[in-house]
């Protein structure tokens, strides 16, 4: 009898461990989120809510994925000016995607909105690259600190704030950018419209790597 009781339990352990593991996946909110006004982005089933390269990317198994033979920026159909977005993504080796943020649905996000750069910054191919184009950078403009990025193929918990001028990325717990782009000169020289914009569409920028995304929340900074 003592056995069989054991067993049940770990039985209902594992059980719950699993409940909430699936949970986590599929982006499920927490009491304390739901309470400050977050709401999930991707219900881990389909790409409802999202428009443009649909194609590039799949619901799968809870995870949004980026195909390695698709990408693309995919895109919110609901467009946001001031907002808290959270969510995790794991990389693959020598990983390549862009957070597009305040961005038209036509035009690269890069210079018409803004890209916050994801990146596996380990990888031998990009070591030489510029400072403003490493993971968290707001592409071309400000340059993020490095060094804070979990080893390639383990989740990293990422939280971007936009609030009027002011962008800050905060990764794994660490702030990677604290920028107000007021009057910034962008570090690449060229020319960034999308700086000046106030609201516009989120979304994934896929460049031909597998990258997978869960537990997409975002709160509203305009919504009552």
């Amino acid at each position: 009898m003592r056995r069989l009781r054991l067993l049940l339990l770990v039985l209902s352990g594992i059980g719950l461990w699993l409940g909430a593991s699936i949970g986590a996946i599929a982006g499920d909110l927490s009491k304390v989120e739901k309470a400050e006004g977050f709401v999930s982005l991707f219900n881990g089933k389909t790409l409802d809510g999202w428009i443009g390269s649909t194609k590039g990317y799949s619901a799968e198994n809870g995870l949004l994925v980026c195909r390695k033979k698709g990408g693309g920026n995919l895109l919110t159909a609901k467009q946001y000016g001031d907002f808290v977005l959270r969510f995790e993504f794991r990389l693959p080796p020598g990983g390549n995607n862009g957070l597009a943020i305040r961005t038209p649905r036509k035009g690269n996000p890069a210079y018409v909105g803004m890209e916050l750069q994801i990146l596996d910054n380990t990888a031998k191919k990009y070591a030489n690259l510029k400072p403003y184009q490493y993971h968290g950078s707001i592409y071309g403009v400000v340059a993020a600190q490095r060094g804070h990025l979990k080893p390639v193929g383990e989740w990293n918990q990422q939280e971007v704030i936009a609030r009027g001028t002011k962008i800050r990325v905060v990764l794994n717990g660490a702030t990677i950018v604290d920028a107000d782009l007021k009057g910034i000169k962008p570090l690449d020289g060229r020319k960034h419209a999308g700086l000046s914009r106030k609201s516009g569409h989120l979304g994934f920028m896929g460049h031909g790597a597998r990258i997978e995304f869960r537990h997409i929340r975002l709160k509203d900074l305009a919504a009552k």
